[in-house]
């Protein structure tokens, strides 16, 4: 494990649910000092409710400075201006944000420094730092999201892999995409928190009241709804089925009213981390309806390991890094394959099945992936540091 340092986390806002970005950082804060920098200068905000929230909250964190939000782990929203494309504004972008980020480390002990980003546009702020080491963490195609400028976010990313010493990718898609890039780039997949998905296993957990009295089976999803979410295809299944209740967990950042009007599908909005193995716990099939198109295909569901530590019974779109754990996940390409791979679940699930899958994905806890990831960045730092 890496330790005795200070460590720099560029990436999307910390008051989200907990992503790779999150676990990772905690794990690493139990030997290191964390400052989490919400970096907010991708994109421009677009003209939809989801956006204009997260604005007012990105707006409000600026104003409060840095805080402490656990042990080893300070965060701070800087101040920038979000116009990616301007290279004047990433000038000035680039001395505020390193004034904010030298101001919020005031005072912490004097140790080795290392920057990791989790973002992709970032290379304007390397090389001021003295860091010892740069790790850029690719979680996610970038150029694909909507709202970004696609060549522009490719460029920026290229000069950051080129001022990395090491580069870690969570998708074999995203892998071969920028290994040519760099020497040292890794494949290393997302793990799973084992100990708190688990929990749905266990006979004490409770199922939330509005799982309890739906019609079965029930479908189940978590996680941000948006545009990889496939609308056309959740709308086919909730008219296909009735009597099946579709409930969908997660903040929607994008038009769901379609689905909203559906009576058999169920928008609960965002829920706590905690409070989802309850909610895995009353799941009869879990679902990945993703898209397919160049986003999704170098993407990797973390909410695919929770599913199965949870031991559910899992459909999914057919997704490249999905496909890697067939047989203990069905894919299905059309709405009707879909419909009868959920049959396919319910019909063969049982209590023995479930702790089956909740097995298979047991040695990919976090703390294994970070420890991993640990040794490949002290590698490069031995690797780079001045003879």
């Amino acid at each position: 494990m890496i330790r005795g340092r200070n460590i720099i986390c560029l990436a999307s806002s910390w008051g989200i649910d907990p992503t790779s970005k999150h676990q990772v950082m905690r794990r690493l804060a139990a030997e290191n000092e964390v400052l989490w920098v919400n970096y907010h200068g991708s994109r421009l905000p677009r003209p939809n409710m989801h956006d204009v929230l997260h604005s007012v909250r990105t707006l409000s964190s600026v104003t409060c400075g840095s805080r402490r939000v656990s042990d080893g782990i300070t965060t701070m929203t800087p101040m920038l201006v979000p116009v990616p494309g301007s290279p004047a504004i990433r000038g000035i972008n680039r001395k505020m944000v390193l004034h904010q980020i030298r101001r919020a480390m005031r005072g912490w002990p004097r140790r080795p420094i290392q920057v990791w980003s989790f973002a992709p546009d970032v290379a304007d702020l390397i090389d001021s730092l003295s860091e010892e080491v740069v790790v850029y963490y690719c979680v996610d195609e970038f150029s694909e999201f909507a709202g970004y400028d696609g060549e522009l976010v490719r460029r920026l990313e290229r000069e950051l892999i080129g001022k990395s010493d090491i580069v870690l990718t969570s998708a074999e898609g995203l892998y071969e995409a920028k290994r040519h890039l760099h020497p040292r780039t890794h494949l290393i997949r997302h793990g799973v928190d084992v100990d708190h998905f688990g929990k749905a296993l266990m006979g004490d957990t409770s199922i939330p009241r509005l799982l309890a009295d739906l019609p079965r089976p029930v479908i189940g999803f978590f996680g941000l709804i948006s545009d990889w979410f496939d609308m056309d295809l959740m709308r086919e299944l909730a008219d296909l089925r009735p009597n099946w209740s579709f409930v969908l967990i997660g903040a929607a950042g994008c038009d769901v009213s379609g689905l909203g009007r559906r009576p058999n599908v169920h928008l609960t909005g965002r829920v706590s981390y905690d409070e989802l193995p309850g909610y895995c716990r009353g799941f009869d099939v879990a679902v990945i309806p993703f898209v397919a198109n160049e986003l999704t295909r170098h993407v990797n569901p973390i909410k695919l390991r929770e599913y199965l530590a949870a031991g559910l019974p899992v459909v999914s779109t057919p997704l490249p890094e999905v496909r890697v754990y067939e047989p203990h996940v069905r894919i299905a390409d059309s709405a009707e394959a879909f419909v009868a791979a959920c049959q396919e679940a319910v019909a063969s699930d049982s209590p023995e099945r479930r702790r089956w899958r909740a097995s298979f994905v047991a040695g990919e806890g976090w703390d294994g992936r970070v420890e991993e990831i640990s040794e490949l960045v002290m590698s490069a730092c031995r690797d780079t540091a001045p003879a």
